[in-house]
C-alpha cells in the first residue's frame, strides 16, 4: 500500500509540475516547432550522451573496487538496465536492479553496492552545484527561485557528502555506534543481521576513504556531467535559438537537481518544467522553451531505454526481476535474516 501512496503522490507532483510549466504555452505552436525542428542533430546527441553512459560505468568502477574489481565490460549493460528501470519503473527501481543484477552477477553485497549508488546520487547533487557556481559569472542568476533551489541544494549535497565522509572515516567508531543503539532498542534475534547490514553498507563506503577514489569519483562525474550537457548543446542545434553553453550547464544542474523529488516514472514534469523555467528566465521564448525540453527529455529516454531492454532481456531477466530486487532492498531495510537467500535466489522468467 505505502508503495502505491508514492506513486500516486509522484503523479500528482508531476501533475503540478507540468500545469505550472505549460501555462501560457501554446501547445499548437509546440507541436509545430517540434515537427519543424532538424532531427538529424539528435545523432551526435545520442553518441555524446552514451559516452557519458560510459562514464558513469567508470565511476561505479571506482567506488566498487573497494568490495570487489568488476570490470567495466561487465558493468556497462547493468548500468544501462538500472537507468532504464529509472525510466520506465516507478519508485526509482532501476538503482535497486542494479544492485541485485550485480549481486547475480558478480557476488557483490545488495546493500554494499546501494551505499555506492548513493554516494553516486551525492556526488551528481555536488557537481549541478558546481556548474551553477562555475557558470555564474557568464549566465548571472536574476530569478529568487533559482537562488533558492541553489541555496538548498548547497546546503543538503554538502551535508550529505560531510556525514557520509564521516562515516567512511571512522567505521569502528560507527559500528560501536550502531551496536549500542540496536543493542538498547531491537531484541537479540534482530542484532546480528542489522549489524550485518551496517558492515556491508560501510564496506560500500570504503572509497571515501582514499583521496585518490575520492578524486577519480568527482573527475568522472564532472566527466559525465560535461558530456550530458554537451547532449544539450547538440539538441539545442534542432532548433533556432541559442544559449550559450554555461546557460546550459545551469539547465542541466537545476533540472536534475529537480528530478530528485518524487514523480511520475521518466521525470515527467520534475525535468520538463524546471528546463522551460531555466530558459524563460534566459529569454528564450516560452513555445521554444517547451519544444526543445520535450525533445530532449525524449532524446535522454528512448536510446538507453531500448538497449536497456535489450540487455534485460540478454541477461534473461524479465518484469519479475524487479519485483524480486525490491523484495531483496525491502528485506535488506528491515535487516531480515532472509535478505541473503532472496539476494541469492534465481530470477524467474
Amino acid at each position: 500500500m505505502r508503495r502505491w501512496i508514492v506513486l500516486a503522490l509522484g503523479i500528482a507532483v508531476s501533475a503540478v509540475f507540468l500545469y505550472f510549466g505549460l501555462q501560457g504555452v501554446q501547445l499548437e505552436e509546440v507541436a509545430r516547432r517540434i515537427v519543424g525542428a532538424d532531427l538529424l542533430w539528435l545523432l551526435p546527441s545520442v553518441a555524446i550522451y552514451f559516452l557519458a553512459v560510459w562514464g558513469r560505468t567508470w565511476r561505479w568502477h571506482y567506488l566498487l573496487r573497494p568490495m570487489k574489481r568488476v570490470s567495466l565490460r561487465a558493468l556497462f549493460p547493468i548500468v544501462v538496465i538500472g537507468y532504464m528501470g529509472n525510466n520506465v519503473y516507478p519508485f526509482r527501481a532501476g538503482e535497486v536492479i542494479r544492485a541485485y543484477v550485480l549481486k547475480r552477477n558478480a557476488q557483490v553485497s545488495l546493500t554494499g553496492s546501494l551505499a555506492t549508488i548513493v554516494v553516486e546520487r551525492i556526488f551528481d547533487g555536488l557537481v549541478m552545484l558546481i556548474f551553477v557556481f562555475a557558470a555564474l559569472p557568464f549566465a548571472p542568476i536574476e530569478a529568487d527561485w533559482l537562488r533558492t533551489v541553489v541555496i538548498f541544494g548547497t546546503l543538503f549535497f554538502f551535508g550529505a557528502l560531510t556525514i557520509f565522509l564521516a562515516l567512511a572515516a571512522r567505521p569502528a567508531y560507527t559500528q560501536r555506534l550502531a551496536h549500542g543503539a540496536i543493542s538498547r532498542v531491537l531484541p537479540a534475534k534482530a542484532h546480528a543481521p542489522l549489524l550485518g547490514l551496517i558492515d556491508h553498507f560501510l564496506d560500500g563506503l570504503k572509497s571515501l576513504r582514499s583521496p585518490r577514489d575520492l578524486l577519480m569519483t568527482l573527475i568522472t562525474s564532472v566527466f559525465i556531467w560535461l558530456t550530458e550537457t554537451t547532449k544539450y548543446w547538440f539538441v539545442m542545434h534542432a532548433f533556432n535559438f541559442q544559449v550559450s553553453f554555461f546557460v546550459l550547464m545551469i539547465m542541466t544542474a537545476v533540472v536534475n537537481l529537480a528530478t530528485t523529488l518524487p514523480a511520475a516514472p521518466g521525470y515527467i514534469g520534475t525535468f520538463h518544467t524546471p528546463g522551460i523555467l531555466v530558459l524563460e528566465t534566459f529569454r528564450v521564448n516560452s513555445e521554444v522553451a517547451a519544444s526543445y525540453t520535450i525533445v530532449l527529455h525524449a532524446a535522454l529516454w528512448l536510446p538507453i531505454t531500448l538497449l536497456g531492454f535489450f540487455y534485460l532481456i540478454r541477461e534473461g531477466l524479465s518484469w519479475r526481476s524487479f519485483e524480486e530486487a525490491a523484495k531483496a532492498a525491502e528485506a535488506a531495510k528491515r535487516g531480515a535474516e532472509s535478505v541473503e537467500a532472496v539476494d541469492a535466489g534465481e530470477v524467474r522468467v
